[in-house]
Protein backbone atom coordinates (compact mmCIF):
# COMPACT_ATOMS: atom_id res chain seq x y z
CA UNK A 1 0.00 0.00 0.00
CA UNK A 2 1.53 3.84 -1.08
CA UNK A 3 1.57 6.52 1.35
CA UNK A 4 -0.42 9.28 -0.11
CA UNK A 5 2.31 11.82 0.88
CA UNK A 6 4.70 10.30 -1.53
CA UNK A 7 2.06 11.53 -4.05
CA UNK A 8 1.99 14.72 -2.82
CA UNK A 9 4.38 17.16 -4.16
CA UNK A 10 7.11 18.57 -2.27
CA UNK A 11 7.00 22.42 -0.59
CA UNK A 12 10.32 24.35 0.57
CA UNK A 13 9.44 26.43 3.26
CA UNK A 14 11.23 29.67 3.98
CA UNK A 15 10.61 31.27 7.47
CA UNK A 16 11.10 35.16 8.32
CA UNK A 17 12.10 35.51 12.31
CA UNK A 18 11.54 39.11 12.91
CA UNK A 19 10.25 41.69 10.65
CA UNK A 20 13.25 43.63 8.66
CA UNK A 21 14.77 40.24 8.09
CA UNK A 22 15.11 38.13 5.12
CA UNK A 23 13.55 35.25 4.87
CA UNK A 24 15.57 32.02 5.51
CA UNK A 25 14.73 28.21 4.03
CA UNK A 26 14.14 26.15 6.79
CA UNK A 27 13.06 22.76 5.30
CA UNK A 28 10.54 21.14 3.09
CA UNK A 29 7.57 19.00 3.29
CA UNK A 30 4.62 17.18 1.44
CA UNK A 31 1.28 18.49 1.17
CA UNK A 32 -1.17 18.49 -1.39
CA UNK A 33 -1.94 21.99 -1.72
CA UNK A 34 -0.47 25.63 -0.87
CA UNK A 35 -3.38 25.96 1.96
CA UNK A 36 -1.95 22.87 3.85
CA UNK A 37 1.46 23.33 3.33
CA UNK A 38 0.94 26.46 4.85
CA UNK A 39 -0.46 24.88 7.78
CA UNK A 40 2.00 22.39 7.74
CA UNK A 41 4.90 24.43 7.56
CA UNK A 42 3.11 26.63 10.45
CA UNK A 43 3.21 23.88 12.67
CA UNK A 44 6.37 22.08 11.67
CA UNK A 45 8.40 24.93 11.80
CA UNK A 46 6.88 27.52 14.09
CA UNK A 47 5.07 25.64 16.69
CA UNK A 48 7.25 28.30 19.23
CA UNK A 49 6.37 31.24 17.94
CA UNK A 50 10.08 31.47 15.40
CA UNK A 51 8.77 33.95 13.04
CA UNK A 52 6.70 36.01 12.05
CA UNK A 53 6.06 35.27 8.56
CA UNK A 54 5.86 32.19 6.32
CA UNK A 55 6.46 31.56 2.52
CA UNK A 56 5.66 28.14 1.40
CA UNK A 57 7.10 27.45 -2.68
CA UNK A 58 6.78 24.34 -4.69
CA UNK A 59 9.81 22.86 -5.40
CA UNK A 60 9.33 21.79 -8.90
CA UNK A 61 8.50 25.79 -9.68
CA UNK A 62 12.09 27.10 -8.17
CA UNK A 63 14.89 27.30 -10.92
CA UNK A 64 17.96 27.76 -10.09
CA UNK A 65 21.53 28.20 -11.18
CA UNK A 66 23.69 24.76 -12.37
CA UNK A 67 26.89 24.55 -9.57
CA UNK A 68 28.97 24.38 -12.81
CA UNK A 69 27.83 27.73 -14.07
CA UNK A 70 29.44 29.21 -10.88
CA UNK A 71 32.19 31.24 -12.73
CA UNK A 72 30.18 32.00 -15.05
CA UNK A 73 27.43 33.63 -13.61
CA UNK A 74 29.58 34.94 -10.13
CA UNK A 75 33.06 35.63 -10.55
CA UNK A 76 32.53 38.60 -13.60
CA UNK A 77 31.11 40.59 -10.54
CA UNK A 78 34.06 40.79 -8.30
CA UNK A 79 36.00 43.53 -10.43
CA UNK A 80 33.01 45.60 -10.00
CA UNK A 81 33.50 46.79 -6.56
CA UNK A 82 31.67 49.78 -7.35
CA UNK A 83 28.31 47.63 -7.28
CA UNK A 84 28.98 46.49 -3.32
CA UNK A 85 27.56 49.42 -0.91
CA UNK A 86 31.08 48.70 0.93
CA UNK A 87 31.82 52.90 0.18
CA UNK A 88 28.73 54.20 2.48
CA UNK A 89 28.98 54.51 5.95
CA UNK A 90 25.17 53.89 7.68
CA UNK A 91 23.90 55.04 10.59
CA UNK A 92 24.09 52.97 13.36
CA UNK A 93 19.93 53.73 13.38
CA UNK A 94 19.52 51.53 10.30
CA UNK A 95 19.36 47.80 11.48
CA UNK A 96 19.32 44.22 9.22
CA UNK A 97 20.83 46.06 6.55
Amino acid sequence: MSDTRDEWPLWEVFVRPKSGLDHKHCGSLHAADSAMALNLAREVYTRRQEGVSLWVVRSDQIVASDPADKDMLFEPASDKVYRHPTFYKLPDSVDHM
